[in-house]
């Protein structure tokens, strides 16, 4: 696609899912592309894939400000800048509040909204300097509807919406661009986490009836990052034909 030939793009949650499908896409159009996950042998293995070095791929706790900061430093070490900061990393254990899974409410603050602070924090200052940089945040169709077991996602996922809007005022100035997607229904690995059996059980059986591909949000970010300078895609909402809410 025009515009994405050559670009240096960070990728957080680079290890699964719509992350490594969205390193595959850029890759074939011609981006550099970044890697960062927990899971560095999963990183390597898709850098084999790409016919990329290792050097490519970076061991990333998103909840950790220095191994983001490291990620995208590694970025303008290999290439001299960064053109775009994809903050993709994020987890979804639902469950019901009177389930009082603390630990589960506090990853998911962690890692979906903490951890995209964390990549504002490393790559705003590059982008300011360079005067150029787009954003693109994965949130979700939950950053729009709320429904039982969904409080804690949903309002991580909000937030990280609100976050967005919030840095698209700011950064006009500086010509950056900020982009926040938010897919319904995909068929990845989220719903892994889910450590309520039945609630589990009910997402995995939406997700084989309902759930788009994850090549459906590689599509959107390169439509996002494909656009000319003057043109700002806030934010593309989709989900699966067949799914209501």
């Amino acid at each position: 696609m025009q515009n994405v030939e050559n670009k240096v793009v960070v990728i957080t949650g680079a290890s699964s899912g719509m992350g490594r499908e969205v390193a595959r896409h850029l890759v074939k159009a011609g981006a550099k592309v970044i890697l960062g996950a927990r899971r560095l042998e999963r990183l390597h293995e898709l850098a084999d894939e790409l016919g990329i070095s290792h050097e490519h791929c970076l061991a990333t706790d998103v909840t950790k400000a220095a191994d983001v900061q490291a990620l995208v430093n590694q970025a303008v070490k290999l290439y001299g800048r960064l053109d775009v900061m994809l903050n993709n990393a994020g987890v979804m254990p639902l469950s019901n509040l009177e389930e009082l899974k603390i630990d589960e409410w506090n990853s998911m603050i962690d890692i979906n909204l903490r951890g995209l602070l964390h990549s504002i924090g490393a790559a705003l200052p590059i982008f300011k300097e360079q005067k150029f940089g787009q954003f693109v945040t994965t949130a979700s169709l939950a950053a729009h509807i709320v429904g039982p077991s969904m409080a804690v996602y949903s309002a991580t996922k909000y937030a990280a919406r609100i976050v967005m809007e919030g840095l698209r005022q700011e950064v006009k100035p500086y010509n950056i661009r900020t982009t926040t997607l938010c897919p319904g229904s995909v068929a990845t690995e989220l719903g892994n986490s889910i450590s309520n059996p039945e609630l589990k059980a009910w997402v995995d059986g939406f997700t084989k009836e309902h759930a788009m591909r994850a090549d459906s949000y590689a599509r959107c970010v390169l439509f996002a990052i494909s656009q000319p300078e003057n043109v700002d895609i806030n934010e593309i909402i989709f989900r699966p034909t067949s799914q209501a809410m």
